[in-house]
């Protein structure tokens, strides 16, 4: 892994292309630094640093205030590893000394009407769904932002969303309560560096004014040769992005048990109305 210590060096590695900017903040450039960890030293996660990233997931924007997310810290290595076979048997979870389960949570301001003795048939619609995934991806953001100031690296934990009703029980999750998203964290094993991975162009992304597709094309067959670059250089084949994108979105085959997520859901307390 290369230190990055220029503008050129960090946008370069996160665009694979030359930087148009003279200078980069340096939050900016801490936010574009970031990378998928996946290999932890043995050190200890400390509470402090646990404390400090949950005050700064807390400190995330969440719609009128409802605060519609709970989070679950899981250090018992008997518990990651049957999370770890429900979400695929991804060895970092076993490896990461924390696994951290970002919660859509409603059971809590259902148990709240219930004492003032009024309704809370208001989460029962999609509308609560969508407001309660944002405000978890928020927070867990937030969280993953100062976990790497602090110095430690994640992964974000996808596969969490496999099998809804396992991790529910594994978790005693109550009704109108379900894992969104899982991240394993733990200081970054030296011997085992992560890079920065490249993403699609601006000219992909950002459109002004109306939303314009005429780049795309170019961006896309651009950045399908960056990847490949990259993926050579971790060992980890040349199929370029485009292709192995396309598969991931191929078919209710190609989702990984979460095409039932709506009945999943259902059966967990959401109605999604």
């Amino acid at each position: 892994m290369t230190k990055l210590t220029h503008t050129q060096d960090i946008w370069q590695a996160r665009y694979a292309q030359s930087s148009p900017l003279s200078q980069i903040d340096p939050l900016v450039a801490r936010l574009m630094g970031h990378r998928s960890v996946r290999a932890y030293s043995d050190r200890a996660v400390e509470d402090d640093v646990l404390l400090q990233a949950i005050a700064a997931a807390q400190s995330a924007s969440t719609s009128s205030n409802l605060q519609a997310w709970s989070v679950v810290a899981v250090r018992d290595p008997a518990k990651r590893a049957r999370l770890s076979a429900l979400c695929g048997n991804q060895r970092h979870i076993n490896d990461a000394p924390v696994f951290l389960i970002w919660l859509v949570d409603w059971s809590r301001l259902r148990r709240i009407a219930a004492t003032q003795d009024q309704p809370s048939d208001g989460t029962d619609y999609l509308e609560s769904y969508t407001v309660g995934v944002v405000d978890a991806a928020l927070a867990s953001q937030n969280a993953a932002v100062a976990l790497e100031a602090l110095g430690l690296g994640l992964v974000y934990i996808g596969g969490i969303r496999n099998h809804p009703e396992d991790v529910a029980a594994e978790l005693g999750l109550p009704s109108g309560t379900f894992a969104l998203v899982g991240m394993s964290i733990g200081y970054p094993d030296p011997a085992r560096p992560a890079d920065i991975k490249p993403r699609l162009s601006q000219a992909t992304i950002l459109h002004n004014e109306t939303y314009d597709s005429a780049p795309e094309q170019a961006a896309v067959a651009a950045y399908d040769a960056a990847m490949v670059d990259f993926q050579r250089a971790q060992g980890r084949g040349d199929l370029p992005w485009s292709a192995t994108a396309v598969q991931r979105v191929k078919g209710p085959g190609s989702l990984s048990g979460r095409e039932r997520l709506r009945d999943a859901l259902q059966n967990l307390g959401l109605p999604l109305i």
